[in-house]
């Protein structure tokens, strides 16, 4: 059963734009970085741009979580806390940290959520995370809905998944294949996506099984028909990957899924949306015609399907047609939807690779592409640019986000009194007095309020109901000019107090001794901080180990962890735990990697050879 009664729906934000864009397609929350200390170095705001978002979020009571989840450093610490401070006074809703030395920091009681960098995987860590303080779990997203349902029978605090977007071929927070190859740490934001290269399978008499493939290369997550599922197994928040993501992506995908979780809310009368107001769509949403590598929902029914894209790392978006001849400067295809002049198309040739190609003219069946494309007939073509959507998504007004309100308006003497009460049932009043004129034909008098207050105009409210409590008789004579002011001034005090009225769920962070799920903590615990070390021997570890990023010695280590197989995927193995006795490695033109396959826990690790 689920603990909670709000269902989120949570979107990232690259910058105060897309933040923005978000939460009028729907978002109930947004997450977004400051300049350092978020797990996506390039996606860094001012702590002003920030302050801006939070107020507009909390105008339709969303929120704004801020990523700090890297790991930190000695010198960092005292910036971080003084970053969290301040983040604390401009009304931050939470912070999403990896570090667990941030716990033993003075902190403000602002909420902590733990992210997923902190491999949150079994019942035991879920829970010593909850007894510690910590408001919010992020799950990894390689756990099962059955999986997932024990944690929630198991724990109280609150759980968040990923629903969509790129898939981290490792653990979350367990990768440490950028750092051993090129010094970037995906632990501090700045992953080089080593996962994403070509490599070749070779076994250990030197025969290539695999050449030149993106072996390690996930497509995307979609986890659209299993939302559903996961609300019932008792995830709060359904997160959106991609702070990295234009704003037309978040546009898309936002409005795809608040569609989606509000169809299914309605069948869910004891659930319901964690933030305020409805949306309405320039566009229809459609996720096949944004950013993807071909979708999978990776491990949420257990191991199934494929769910890598070994022929490329980019996006293939949305199969359109097939090849039906070739001709000298055109194409003539079979397509399933209309294409449009300046679309992206694309396909894999008769080599295994992607070519893109734009198309210059569209005259029926046949395409002219902007240059000259070798095309067997017989491909598949995929739309990854479609012009037509890109410019729906581009429009400033794409979507439309109001708070349903209802406005009475009262005479009483000379006085005109107006009561504004929204969905969340605040109320604001407004009183201003009308002079002792009355109004010559008080019936029109009383339809020129009507018409005047209901126009709301660019703010975020839609007045659905008025009525004026007088009789024609009694009517003032109150021009037009005033009745505008006076409604523009009662909607912006209705904002201000919509702001003010936004609910934290402060939490103060007591320290205890929970013991920790282990005592001897090797590089993997990830503790790159004096603090973070007292933390963890404060919970009972005894031998701790410095984290990846301090180690001198990468060549020993096993720099990635994930479920994903390689011989599952090309059918190799069946699944069934059978050991694989014969070495394999990977390789490209730089590096050669040892796998080890870990058959009893259907796991895959990558190292460097010994």
């Amino acid at each position: 059963m689920h603990k909670h009664t709000y269902i989120e729906l949570l979107c990232p934000a690259r910058d105060i734009e897309t933040g923005k864009a978000a939460i009028n397609h729907g978002a109930d929350a947004v997450y977004i970085g400051y300049t350092n200390f978020g797990a996506r170095e390039a996606a860094g705001n001012s702590l002003d741009d920030i302050a801006k978002l939070i107020n507009y979020a909390h105008l339709y009571h969303a929120k704004v979580y801020i990523t700090l989840n890297t790991i930190l450093y000695e010198n960092e610490l005292k910036k971080v806390q003084r970053l969290i401070q301040q983040l604390y006074e401009i009304s931050a809703d939470a912070l999403i940290i990896q570090d667990m030395g941030i716990l033993e920091m003075d902190l403000p009681p602002i909420p902590l959520h733990a992210s997923t960098q902190t491999n949150n995987v079994t019942v035991e860590k879920i829970k010593f995370l909850q007894d510690i303080g910590i408001q919010r779990v992020i799950l990894a997203r390689e756990l099962s809905v059955e999986q997932i349902s024990k944690i929630n029978n198991s724990s109280t605090v609150e759980l968040e998944a990923f629903i969509h977007g790129a898939l981290c071929v490792s653990y979350s927070g367990q990768c440490y294949m950028s750092y051993a190859t090129t010094g970037r740490s995906a632990n501090r934001g700045e992953c080089a996506q080593s996962c994403r290269l070509k490599y070749d399978l070779v076994d250990e008499k030197g025969k290539v099984l695999v050449h030149d493939k993106h072996l390690l290369s996930l497509k995307d997550f979609n986890q659209t028909q299993n939302i559903a599922n996961l609300i019932d197994a008792g995830i709060s928040s359904l997160k959106v990957e991609g702070r990295l993501k234009d704003i037309g992506y978040v546009k898309n995908v936002t409005g795809h899924y608040r569609t989606v979780i509000d169809a299914i809310l309605e069948d869910r009368p004891h659930l319901k949306k964690s933030s305020s107001g409805r949306c309405t769509y320039q566009f229809t949403p459609d996720i096949h015609k944004t950013f993807n590598r071909g979708y999978t929902t990776y491990f949420t029914k257990g191991r199934e399907g494929s769910m890598a894209s070994f022929n490329t790392p980019k996006s293939m978006g949305k199969k359109i047609g097939v090849v039906k001849e070739t001709h000298k400067d055109y194409i003539v295809i079979e397509s399933i939807e209309p294409i449009h002049n300046n679309d992206g198309l694309c396909f894999i040739d008769k080599h295994e690779s992607l070519i893109g190609f734009k198309v210059n003219h569209v005259a029926d069946e046949k395409i002219t592409p902007s240059q000259p494309i070798k095309v067997h007939p017989g491909a598949t073509l995929f739309r990854n640019y479609d012009h037509q959507f890109s410019q729906q998504l581009m429009q400033n007004k794409s979507a439309d986000r109001r708070i349903d309100c209802n406005l009475l308006v009262r005479v009483e003497n000379d006085r005109l009194i107006l009561e504004l009460t929204d969905e969340d049932s605040i109320t604001s009043i407004l009183t201003f007095g009308t002079g002792n004129e009355s109004a010559k034909n008080g019936e029109q008098m009383i339809e020129t309020m009507k018409k005047q207050l209901i126009k709301t105009g660019n703010t975020p409210y839609n007045i659905i109901q008025i009525s004026v409590s007088a009789n024609q008789s009694t009517a003032p004579f109150v021009p037009v000019g005033i009745i505008n002011s006076c409604r523009r001034d009662l909607l912006e005090a209705h904002s201000k107090k919509r702001i003010a009225l936004h609910k934290i769920n402060h939490s103060i962070i007591t320290p205890t001794n929970n013991p920790y799920i282990e005592k001897d903590l090797g590089y993997k615990a990830n503790i790159s901080n004096s603090l973070a070390e007292i933390f963890y021997k404060r919970h009972g570890a005894e031998k701790i180990e410095n984290g990846f990023e301090l180690s001198n010695s990468p060549q020993s280590k096993t720099i990635m962890t994930t479920k994903y197989c390689i011989l599952f995927e090309m059918g190799l193995c069946d699944g069934s735990g059978k050991k694989i006795k014969q070495k394999l490695y990977l390789q490209n033109s730089n590096r050669r990697f040892s796998l080890h396959l870990n058959c009893n826990k259907c796991e895959m690790q990558i190292s460097f050879p010994e």
